[in-house]
Order: structure tokens, then sequence, then C-alpha cells
């Protein structure tokens, strides 16, 4: 999918809480918090994992060139969503 086709949002599945507009131009937590979600954060860059999360489906990218997840939490879905971008749909579990 080029830029021109990507939409502005995706729909973000947040288990138990509810669904919010994921944005693809914003890191998903800021999504989560202008859709009322009360999801954990600290230091917004990456690196505290505070946020840390668990994707059951859906993708999402990153800006930067190391989030700090080891290979095996993104075996195992993990993501931050201070710092993860919506690809896709998606439906994300605190880890």
């Amino acid at each position: 999918m080029n830029q021109q086709e990507t939409p502005p949002f995706f729909t973000a599945y947040i288990e138990p809480e509810g669904q919010v507009d994921a944005w693809t131009n914003q890191p998903l937590l800021v999504s989560l918090e202008q859709g009322g979600i009360d999801w954990p954060s600290s230091c917004r860059n990456g690196t505290c994992r505070t946020c840390i999360g668990q994707l059951s489906s859906g993708q999402v990218r990153y800006e930067i060139e190391w989030p700090g997840l080891s290979a095996e939490e993104k075996l195992e879905g993990c993501i931050l969503p201070c710092v993860a971008f919506p690809c896709s749909d998606l439906t994300l579990k605190v880890y």
C-alpha cells in the first residue's frame, strides 16, 4: 500500500477496554490516550518499556532504529505503543 492508498487511521481493538481510531501519523500511544484508553506510559521514547503491549493481530512500524524490545519479545508480538505507528487494524493487550 503506497502513501496515497494509506487510510488516515486504522481501528485498534484494545482488550478488554474497547476500540479507538489509531492514526497513522502519530504513535499508537497518543491514539490510545485520545480515545480515552488509560494505557501505562512514562518515557515516550521507547526505552523504559512501561507501555509494552502484545499484538494479537495487526502490524506496526517504528521510526526509530531499535525500540527497547528483545528479539524474543518481538517474536511474541510485543510492541512499544509510545513509538509504534499502526500499519493495519490491530488488536492489543497489556503484556
